[in-house]
């Protein structure tokens, strides 16, 4: 855990003794890089309830919201690309006070590194530590904070549309010798590109509805809320766009597989159009030739000739019905 004190100096380390008491300036940010007994009791001193230490020990899939009486906590949530198209949910709990906001990290997958939970904070810690960023109020810190989370889904959306365009090509061009990696192809940026979806429109209502509330901490910050759930409005709608593109690659694939099996199956009809009249003609005399004692190869020819036509006029007649 650690603490620092964001005034008209800058931005500085400190460290309470037994809480937080209210600064003569500026505001606090606690930044909680992993749980611990200690920062619970941290947290429990500063006032917050029972519910925020549960959601702050554990993960929580979807992002929420509470609203008290001197302070709002709100949970959001980045993307992370993983292994065989896994996307892993990074996330951020923040506590957002009168004079201090404190964000948490995690829990995190054990194979997840660390660091990249901290991309947002550390991004914004590093503005402020060079003078240009001077939040106010820790809404605006918040502010700065969720708007990297955002900037982050879009960045997961960037890298899905990358792909999009190599994939519709290579749609176009596949004899579809192999499908199953062309289906596992399209369904894992599928799964990235939903995922992202599913993480813009839930921080949106979350933000939204803490732009709505009627006691905030800081009176002024509902433009900021409202403007954070605008950005990730915006982030849903671009993977909305993307998710019709890909649909389009997907629909194109469905309709090529749907072709060639028509195709296969009008062939097949050919096939067998062609060979059962004759099988049904050469069963029938084959038993009686069987049973004769002597060779008649006048009938055997008449018969050949027979079947000869039979198959003639089939084919000209699948031909004519455009099966082949």
């Amino acid at each position: 855990m650690e603490v620092r004190l964001i005034d008209h100096d800058g931005i500085r380390p400190c460290e309470p003794v037994d809480g937080l008491e209210p600064p003569a300036d500026g505001f606090f940010w606690v930044d909680v890089m992993e749980w611990d007994v200690k920062t619970e009791e941290f947290l429990r001193r500063l006032g917050c309830h029972e519910m925020e230490l549960e959601a702050c020990r554990t993960r929580n899939h979807v992002p929420t919201v509470h609203g008290y009486a001197d302070h709002v906590f709100i949970t959001t949530q980045s993307p992370l690309l993983g292994q065989a198209g896994h996307v892993h949910l990074l996330e951020l709990d923040q506590i957002i006070g009168r004079f201090y906001l404190v964000t948490v990290h995690g829990p995190l997958n054990p194979i997840v590194d660390p660091h990249e939970a901290m991309v947002e904070t550390d991004a914004v810690r590093l503005r402020v530590e060079s003078g240009r960023f001077r939040p106010a109020t820790p809404s605006e810190l918040s502010y700065a904070v969720t708007s990297q989370v955002a900037r982050r889904q879009r960045g997961l959306i960037n890298l899905v549309a990358e792909k999009l365009p190599g994939l519709e090509q290579y749609v176009m061009e596949s004899q579809l010798t192999n499908p199953e990696e062309l289906l596992e192809r399209m369904f894992l940026i599928r799964h990235e590109l939903i995922t992202a979806r599913t993480m813009a429109a839930q921080c949106c209502d979350v933000w939204a509805r803490l732009a709505g509330l009627s006691h905030l901490p800081d009176e002024s910050a509902r433009g900021y809320f409202r403007d954070l759930a605008d950005q990730f409005e915006r982030v849903r709608s671009i993977a909305d766009g993307e998710s019709h593109f890909l649909f389009g690659v997907i629909e194109l694939y469905q309709t090529k597989v749907n072709t060639k099996m028509t195709v296969a199956m009008e062939r097949l009809a050919v096939i067998a159009a062609v060979t059962l009249p004759i099988t049904a003609v050469a069963s029938i005399e084959g038993m009686n030739m069987i049973v004769s004692t002597h060779e008649n190869m006048v009938e055997f020819g008449i018969v050949m000739l027979i079947m000869a036509a039979m198959s003639f006029w089939l084919l000209r007649w699948a031909r004519e019905q455009g099966w082949w």
